[in-house]
């Protein structure tokens, strides 16, 4: 199973829990400034080949976890403009 896919699969079912004003909510949510300051430093490090083992792994987490609420934002969008129609 590709990885979108499992995923995709575990947050489909949880993204039917949401109503009108959980998923705006989820639409609207966004990082805290000193989070993307981190994740940002991260990012410039990755990219220069610098990173410690722990930060990558920290950088990875974050990078999972960015990928999750995508995904859910999506589902969320998805939800509210079917009750747009």
């Amino acid at each position: 199973m590709r990885a979108a896919t499992g995923l995709d699969g575990l947050l489909d079912p949880l993204s039917r829990c949401l109503d009108a004003e959980s998923s705006r909510r989820v639409v609207e949510f966004r990082v805290d400034p000193p989070v993307q300051e981190r994740i940002d430093s991260l990012a410039e490090r990755a990219n220069e080949g610098t990173l410690s083992d722990s930060e990558r792994s920290e950088y990875e987490a974050l990078i999972n976890a960015a990928d999750f609420i995508s995904i859910l934002k999506l589902k969320a969008r998805l939800y509210l403009d079917s009750q747009i129609r």
